[in-house]
């Protein structure tokens, strides 16, 4: 960005906080100012301000803020800001409504069904941006060559689609004009297939335009890819947020002369380039601010550090954003900002909760830093306005922030400087807390003293932030070791040291302009316009002309369009992207052929094949600090002076170690997704890992899939009683049987035992425990109906040893893979290959796991880290034991007795009968489940394992906070299941009903009895559809539970599932079947003073036969409510003939299906809890403060695992 022509440059990151200015002056010299964003009593708008006072200062002449800037003298104004995304946070955006086709008027409100906090009973959900919907007639679907259907018409994306209803616009235009009455003036437009057939949208918006809708937003346009809900997401997005981004950029224009008619303003987008202010808008401002800093970082710390890749490290007041360059950009092309899933390129930029402000509790043992934030106000406990104490102020008491280098500008007055008394004071708190726990708790130590509880947080808020580090790096085959950290931001400097040591780098590069480097990178930022266009071409020679050609004509619609705003040709570079994805599969990358140039064997634009298979300073003690010829400052990172260290509990460490134990169960899954080639594993993530103790004791568990939860632990130990001695190095083993902790059959788990020098037994153990698609049994799938021996659900593996002297079975387990055919009725694997691949790579993910436990062993030793699983296992126990505490003596004041009991009953009848017995003194339990029912003939039966995962996942619940989930969890509690029962039936039972339908159950009995919720639907809805050529399975939502303080959330998965649905546009395209109604089942939710969520009501019409089973429950016994709270509606399985006869299927069966026929599932309600004449409290009842919003990949990923 530079001067020639003697006018100014100004580059401008408008943040939350403050405004950061960077101007290039005529002559050369740069200019920098930082003001606050807001300051209403002083000036209207923070970047016109600071333009004004740096043109005020090079001029030395007055400027009065009431008067239009003159622009003669500025050449260009480069912007960031965060107004897109303080509007979408704040939900302060346009009033929207949605127009979508009928039959889908909630599909947004159900999104993917799954919930985003798997332990929260409140299912706290981000409300929808629309105000109101209205629902068009009108339908397209994809053309399958039945009779009568008329003449296809073709898509853009060269499909051919069936117009079975066309707009009615006549009846449109009347609700279109109610809209306007009610003051709306913008829209979203979200009809089915748009993507490729986008006429009907816009005739929608033509009408819209012409009576008066000042914005319009399609979603063909808006984003032209396949999936209804994110594309729905976007344009609603758009609708909401374009119509304030432009008052924004119409007020900043009437601040000059002109209204910058002859000044070039760019605004930076959500992809890291500049966009012409007429062209910023939407779904792309929403990271307008956060991408300047990764353009400014890669721009030059990159090129100053010789190429050696970088890290990004933005740590900031609420949170700390993370991000990798390695020569290119990286980027997502689908992520959730706010609740709100987008269809927009994005750089990766990973934010976590740990920040300045992020607040210190010390929790049942454990140091405990975030994810809650003191905000700008009260801020900090050092701001002097009453703030909690946070991690600013652990810094300020160990002289980390010196008061003097900060204005005077905190306390009521704001005229004060900080307070390292106020800092002292809040800290001693909690000081207090954890020094009464070291003195009087299970294993006594000596206090600590202030500044080493102060050094503890802030150790542990390095670790919180290394560990989406290792995520960007490690998981995905790169050492961290090998970059650069790139600090910047206002609280980096104090960690960047320790965090850097702690990844074994070498080196922190910190810009001289680190401080605003987000502004410096807006003027290191190159000028992008992108064109893209859906496509249904199979990626082969024979497509690859008409591939180039379209790929040309988007290159030439970018090139027009950055000629016309004054870009020589010679000044353009293009790229070319291909939204890629195997045949079969959702998972789809956005590959560049950047790196990969063409061949004789791929389009001309690129080898597109082979890029889609590969994919304040603190210098702390040890370091040196110099301060390079371009004013930067760079840190050579000494390596830590090894301490000793003990095994006794050091409530510090063991924070650490709780990072640091996730962490590898975390890297072990990264590793199994990677390598493993099935739908399941790979793209739906239903799989989870873990690390286990010398007793098989589970201490880390990753990702937190609810009906794993411990159960690993029951198959870990059956193997060490099972095998004894005849356990060796090198062996792996292989295990699915119910009475050996397993789940159900589809589930296979891996166990390597882990083998130290110098120790004759295992020193501890990993394992990981993958869903593969089908392992034989009587139907396709091996979830069948109507099982009722486990030999008809499949493959057996009791105690396998699938790697034996380090070499893999294959012909041993192939066998075994098979044997299920010789069963009458009976088939083997009908997937031997994707069997075979997924647990080679189950058997990679734990050998990254021992690689993992190896170097932390070799960091800490073997007594140390063994003492530190105890540890952590003895910390969960404890948040147990204080959570039964406090229930028991909640009762006890309320002169209630100390047992609790709970009943409720599988729709064949069969009781679930519970018994709770609390010991006040000790904190410990007893759940009886004595009474309980027999073994049942069918498959609702449940192995033990399924009862100890709903046990786990209920006490983690009922604790309300994070703990660490392990082995600690059972260990207060003594768990009673009658042997014969239906939770602990005979080894032949069949069982795959119990894990996806009697584990519900399950928990609605032991949530209960503890009075925690109402019922939610207690029922997945299994649904399987096949035939001879497809198959198809998904579990449907429905509504959830309601509270003592809440309404239960409509259209939701709960408790033991979280599964994502399919989407509607995905499901039509792939398989033989018409989505006619997807939306919320009104009413189904039992009333309360607290009503309970709705279930669904979803209509699938059948265009050729098949065979359609149903895996239900609900559908006799209602959810029940509590406290007066009424019972969620019944569901209802009904199939409607072509003919109109209507047939009620029941909860469990197998029906054929034809062309015509309609299959209707209404999902059970949430029960409702407390009186429905007690009216509960107004809408405008304070909230909870809102959760911290992540962000990133490392974020979506783990979205996407716990949604199985």
């Amino acid at each position: 960005m530079g001067s020639p022509e003697g006018r100014f440059h100004f580059a401008i990151d408008r943040g939350g906080t403050f405004t950061d200015v960077f101007a290039q002056c005529p002559g050369g010299q740069v200019r920098v100012l930082k003001l606050l964003s807001e300051d209403p009593a002083n000036y209207a708008d923070a970047p016109t301000e600071g333009i004004r006072r740096i043109l005020e200062q090079e001029a030395g002449m007055l400027l009065p803020r009431d008067r239009p800037l003159d622009s003669s003298h500025i050449a260009s104004i480069r912007m960031g800001t965060t107004v897109a995304t303080n509007a979408l946070l704040e939900r302060k955006g346009e009033r929207v409504a949605l127009l979508v086709t009928r039959g889908f008027r909630d599909l947004l409100h159900i999104g993917t069904q799954a919930r985003g906090d798997l332990f929260d009973l409140t299912v706290p959900m981000p409300e929808v941006l629309y105000e109101e919907v209205l629902e068009v007639d009108e339908r397209v679907v994809l053309h399958r060559g039945e009779a009568g259907t008329g003449t296809p018409v073709k898509g853009r994306t060269g499909d051919l689609l069936d117009v079975q209803q066309p707009v009615d616009l006549g009846t449109l235009r009347g609700k279109l004009e109610g809209l306007l009455s009610r003051g709306i003036r913008s829209l979203a437009v979200v009809l089915m297939h748009s993507y490729t057939w986008a006429q009907h949208e816009q005739q929608v918006g033509a009408l819209a335009r012409e009576l008066g809708f000042s914005h319009v937003s399609l979603s063909s346009e808006a984003m032209p890819m396949v999936r209804i809900v994110p594309r729905g997401h976007t344009a609603c997005a758009d609708a909401y947020l374009t119509p304030a981004i432009q008052r924004y950029v119409q007020g900043f224009r009437r601040g000059f002369q002109g209204q910058l008619k002859d000044v070039q303003v760019l605004f930076m987008r959500s992809d890291g380039g500049l966009a012409p202010m007429d062209a910023f808008g939407g779904s792309r401002a929403v990271l307008s601010g956060p991408a300047g800093g990764v353009v400014g970082y890669s721009a030059t710390t990159y090129q100053q550090e010789g190429g050696q890749p970088v890290i990004g490290f933005d740590m900031g007041g609420t949170s700390t954003d993370v991000s990798r360059y390695a020569g290119e950009f990286e980027h997502v092309f689908e992520a959730t900002t706010a609740g709100v899933t987008l269809q927009a390129p994005q750089l990766d930029i990973n934010t976590v909760a740990a920040g300045g402000g992020s607040r210190l509790f010390f929790r049942s043992g454990l140091f405990v830093v975030g994810p809650e934030s003191a905000g700008a106000h009260p801020g900090p406990a050092c701001y002097r306005k009453g703030g909690p104490v946070t991690v600013t102020d652990a810094n300020l008491v160990l002289g980390r922030l010196l008061p003097a280098s900060f204005p005077c500008i905190f306390g009521p007055g704001e005229d004060q400087p900080l307070s390292p008394k106020a800092s002292r004071k809040a800290l001693e708190a909690v000081a207090t807390e954890v020094n009464s726990f070291l003195t009087n708790g299970p294993c006594p130590a000596s206090p600590l003293s202030l500044e080493e509880v102060a050094m503890g947080f802030v150790r542990v808020a390095n670790e919180a932030m290394c560990r989406p580090i290792r995520a960007l790096t490690q998981a995905r085959g790169h050492d961290p070791s090998a970059h650069v950290l790139a600090c910047f931001g206002g609280a980096g400097g104090q960690h960047a040291c320790a965090i850097a040591r702690a990844l074994g780098m070498d080196t922190v590069h910190i810009h001289r302009h680190s401080g605003l480097l987000s502004a410096l990178g807006l003027a290191l930022a190159d000028v992008v316009h992108e064109a893209q266009e859906p496509c249904s071409l199979l990626y082969a020679p024979e497509t690859f002309m008409q591939l180039d050609q379209r790929l040309s004509r988007l290159e030439e619609q970018c090139v027009d369009a950055l000629q016309a705003q004054g870009f020589p040709r010679s000044q353009i570079s293009t790229e070319s992207f291909l939204h890629l994805r195997y045949r079969g599969t959702d998972c789809a990358l956005m590959v560049s052929a950047h790196q990969h140039p063409a061949t004789a064997r791929s389009p001309r634009a690129g080898d597109f094949g082979a890029a889609f298979v590969e994919r304040t300073i603190l210098v702390e003690p040890g370091c040196q600090a110099e301060v390079t010829e371009t004013g930067d400052i760079r840190i050579s990172v000494g390596a830590e002076v090894p301490g000793t260290m003990g095994t006794q509990l050091d409530p510090i460490q063991l924070s650490i170690f709780s990072h640091r134990f996730m962490s590898i169960a975390e890297q072990m899954g990264r590793i199994l997704q990677r390598t493993a080639i099935s739908t399941n594993i790979k793209e739906r993530l239903d799989f989870s890992c873990a690390l286990f103790g010398p007793d098989g004791g589970l201490v880390s568990n990753a990702p937190h899939i609810p009906v794993h939860l411990g159960a690993m632990q029951e198959t870990v130990q059956f193997q060490i009683q099972h095998l004894g001695a005849d356990l060796h190095p090198g062996d792996v083993l292989l295990s699915n049987h119910p009475s050996a902790g397993g789940s159900h059959l589809p589930d296979l788990t891996v166990i390597t035992p882990v083998f130290w020098p110098g120790q004759t037994r295992p020193v501890f153990y990993v394992a990981s425990r993958g869903h593969h698609a089908d392992i034989g049994g009587i139907t396709p799938g091996s979830m069948p109906p109507h099982s009722t021996t486990l030999q008809q659900e499949g493959a057996v593996f009791l105690s396998f040893k699938l790697v034996q002297g380090g070499v893999f079975q294959e012909e041993a387990v192939t066998e075994a893979l098979r044997a299920p055919g010789k069963v009458p009725n009976c088939s083997g694997t009908r997937n031997l290959h994707d069997n075979l691949s997924d647990l080679r790579a189950q058997v990679a993910a734990n050998q990254k796991g021992i690689q993992l436990v190896g170097e932390l062993i070799g960091q800490y030793g073997l007594d140390v880290v063994q003492a530190y699983m105890g540890h952590i296992q003895a910390n969960a126990e404890l948040a147990v034991r204080d959570m039964l505490r406090a229930f028991g003596t909640s009762r006890q004041a309320r002169g209630l007795p100390l047992e609790v009991s709970s009943e409720d009953h599988m729709d064949d009848g069969s009781p679930i009968r519970l018994r709770v017995q609390i010991n006040l003194s000790q904190g410990s339990a007893v759940f009886d489940f004595s009474g309980t029912g027999p073994e049942v003939f069918g498959n609702l039966n449940a192995p033990r394992a399924i009862t100890l995962s709903a046990l786990i996942y209920c006490l983690r619940c009922l604790v309300g906070r994070d703990i660490p989930l392990n082995q600690g969890c059972l260990a207060p509690v003594r768990v009673v299941i009658p042997q014969g029962s239906i939770l602990d039936p005979s080894p032949e039972a069949a069982v795959v009903g119990g894990n996806v339908l009697t584990s519900q159950r399950v928990v609605d009995v032991i949530l209960g009895a503890f009075g925690a919720c109402a019922a939610s639907q207690g029922c997945m809805n299994n649904v399987t559809l096949g035939n001879a050529h497809m198959g198809y399975y998904e579990t449907v939502a429905g509504g959830a539970g309601a509270g003592p303080s809440w309404h239960g959330r409509s259209g939701v998965h709960s408790h033991m599932t979280n599964t994502r649905i399919t989407d509607p546009e995905i499901l039509e395209s792939r398989y033989p079947v018409i989505l006619r109604r997807f939306e919320l089942r009104r009413g189904s939710g039992g009333r309360g003073r607290f009503r309970g969520g709705d279930g669904v009501t979803r209509e699938l019409v059948f265009r050729e036969e098949a065979l359609l089973s149903v895996l239900t429950e609900r559908r006799a016994f209602r959810p029940y409510g509590l406290h007066g709270g009424e019972p969620g509606a019944r569901g209802l399985n009904l199939l409607i003939r072509k003919n109109g006869r209507t047939v009620n299927l029941g909860g469990k069966t197998s029906v054929t299906v034809y062309p015509g026929d309609v299959f209707c599932l209404h999902t059970p309600g949430g029960g409702g809890y407390g009186d429905p004449e007690d009216p509960a409290p107004p809408p405008g009842s304070p909230p909870q403060a809102p959760a911290f919003p992540e962000h990133g990949s490392v974020y979506e990923y783990r979205r996407a695992q716990e949604a199985v």
